[in-house]
């Protein structure tokens, strides 16, 4: 029995080593196979070439500095390695001596851990100019990497800077949304830059190269190009851009030139600001002034400023009158000012405008005319005849986190505020005051729109590579507002041709155009005061808004014109210049043809 069981035992031991044996050099063959495979095939992604970005005639708008990064060996810094790290900091700061020192060091502790075997870059970029002399002896160093390395550049600086955008450093979260940016270090922040950067930026491309036990590559197996160098074609006339500019010195707001069919010409958010001081980082005292500025430069007013439209609503909400509940030839008597309640709603002019129809309503912009016309209509045709028109919704146009604006209606104040509606906020309505709050893109589409009865997607792509973008055109009006438009189209006109337009004084632009000028309180008036302050005596941020916006030629319209002065006072006298020399150099230029 005993001899049995020694057997058994013996059988069991050696049947174990036999199928230990068997898994070891037979099953296990496939692991070990590819881990000595990972041990000697390595794999490395290839950064793309972030994509350029030109003008509708070609020219640079946002290109590729050529460059390089130096980047350090891994685990320098142990208790055996440290002498060696210090000697590659030092020998790197006595051949550039512009570098910092604590920088380098800084780039490299963020990036250095036991689990990270990469090169770290210490110098993200440095120009062509300044490596050349030292390349060669940087280069013959084990522990030194120097690689290319392209640096975002904007020939224009400033001009067009909150269309444009700019391309930064990526941080955590960027790379958490895109793993991508973990091998670029680059995206895009702002602006066209922010809004395209997944089709700028590129797909990485791959290599498979054998390297030895000290990781120097012994031959390149395979290779997959990067996806890359991607070109952005724009509408924008980046010169005729620098010319507007130009005409907006030392004031804040916006201008926007834009084709009837929404391709955009020129458009600029002011003050403007160097795009290449955020590619390599700003200064905290830069970032300080800027930020604290009362005209607010880092915000793109084209899509995320917002302002009470004024009259510039008028020609819109003119419309939906003489469709709705009051006919074309429905007139009122402006004495001034309306009594409602315990309140007087006053109109502009003094001295009243007395018999006033549609056209003379907007051509002299009677604020009465719209108080009253406001109570036959009421505010929920009002504000869904609006928002039908484009206002206090997105205009789709391709720049990143567009507002929405403020339709005001009963709806909306009660889900806010959950407060009723009253009467007054419908007459405060009608001439674009209380908690109506529009963008000045949304104003151009709105204008472009009354021009010729089709609300276009504003655009700033017109070639994404090689195809074009097409652009979107709707039919928001049904056919009463298409027969009475023109009524409307002919009291724009007078705004800017009539002698008593409140425009037409202040043009001398040499193509016939329409529009419509609108003065936006930003103070609230007592009901006590009487007799008003202008607005040259107010201090400057209590001056309302200035708009104007139009299009032309009036006849055959072709581009749409919006001109925001923020504290401008009137529209006509704030604007009218700039607007005149615009449509002038449109003229000279040949984008408008007679």
């Amino acid at each position: 029995m005993k001899i049995k069981f020694i057997l058994a035992i013996f059988f069991i031991t050696w049947l174990t080593l036999v199928v230990r044996v068997f898994f070891l050099a037979v099953e296990s063959n496939t692991y070990y196979k590819m881990l000595s495979h990972s041990n000697t095939i390595k794999s490395e992604q290839i950064t793309p070439v972030r994509g350029e970005i030109v003008d509708r005639n070609n020219k640079p708008i946002a290109i590729n500095k050529l460059g390089f990064k130096i980047q350090l060996r891994p685990h320098l810094r142990s208790e055996e390695s440290i002498d060696k790290f210090n000697e590659e900091i030092a020998n790197i700061i006595e051949l550039l001596p512009n570098l910092k020192k604590d920088k380098l060091i800084k780039n490299y502790i963020k990036k250095d851990s036991y689990y990270y075997h990469n090169y770290i870059d210490i110098v993200h970029f440095i120009s062509y100019e300044e490596i050349m002399p030292v390349y060669s002896v940087l280069s013959l160093r084990e522990n030194i990497n120097i690689v290319p390395a392209p640096k975002r550049y904007y020939p224009y600086g400033k001009i067009g800077a909150h269309a444009i955008g700019y391309v930064s450093r990526a941080n955590k979260k960027d790379i958490k949304n895109d793993e991508l940016l973990e091998l670029i270090g680059y995206t895009g922040k702002s602006g066209i830059e922010k809004y395209y950067n997944t089709y700028l930026q590129g797909e990485a491309g791959q290599r498979e190269i054998k390297v030895n036990a000290n990781n120097q590559e012994i031959e390149e197996l395979s290779h997959v190009s990067a996806n890359e160098d991607r070109k952005l074609t724009l509408t924008l006339d980046i010169e005729f851009q620098k010319y507007v500019s130009s005409l907006f010195d030392k004031k804040a707001g916006a201008v926007i030139v834009m084709g009837v069919d929404g391709a955009i010409l020129s458009a600029s958010s002011f003050p403007e600001y160097s795009l290449n001081t955020f590619v390599s980082g700003i200064s905290y005292e830069q970032w300080n002034v800027l930020s604290k500025s009362l005209d607010k430069p880092f915000t793109n007013k084209l899509v995320n400023g917002l302002y009470p439209p004024g009259s510039t609503i008028k020609p819109g909400l003119g419309l939906l009158y003489i469709t709705t509940d009051v006919d074309t030839s429905w007139t009122v008597d402006c004495r001034a000012s309306m009594p409602l309640g315990k309140r007087v709603f006053r109109c502009w002019k003094k001295q009243g405008h007395r018999k006033t129809g549609i056209v003379k309503a907007i051509r002299e912009s009677c604020d009465d005319f719209f108080y009253k016309g406001s109570l036959q209509v009421g505010i929920k045709k009002m504000s869904e005849g609006l928002m039908r028109y484009g206002l206090g919704r997105k205009t789709g146009v391709d720049l990143p986190n567009e507002f929405i604006g403020v339709v005001p209606s009963r709806e909306w104040k009660r889900k806010k505020y959950n407060r009723p509606w009253y009467v007054g906020e419908t007459v405060n309505t009608s001439i674009g005051q209380g908690d109506f709050l529009v963008t000045p893109m949304q104003i151009a589409q709105f204008t472009a729109l009354l021009a010729t009865s089709k609300l276009p997607t504003p655009h700033f792509a017109k070639l994404i590579g090689d195809k074009p973008y097409k652009p979107q055109l709707k039919d928001v009006f049904n056919e009463e507002e298409l027969k009475k438009l023109p009524t409307i189209q002919k009291a724009m006109y007078e705004v800017c041709n009539y002698p008593k337009g409140t425009a037409t004084h202040y043009l001398s632009s040499k193509v016939k155009i329409a529009g419509k000028t609108g003065t936006a309180q930003v103070i609230t008036i007592l009901q006590d005061v009487e007799d008003r302050v202008l607005e040259h005596d107010m201090s400057y941020y209590n001056r309302s808004h200035a708009w104007f916006t139009s299009y032309g030629p009036y006849k055959n319209p072709q581009y749409v014109v919006m001109v925001m002065v923020e504290h401008g006072g009137h529209g006509g006298s704030a604007a009218g210049e700039i607007v005149s020399k615009i449509y002038n150099k449109l003229l000279e230029l040949k984008y408008i043809k007679k």
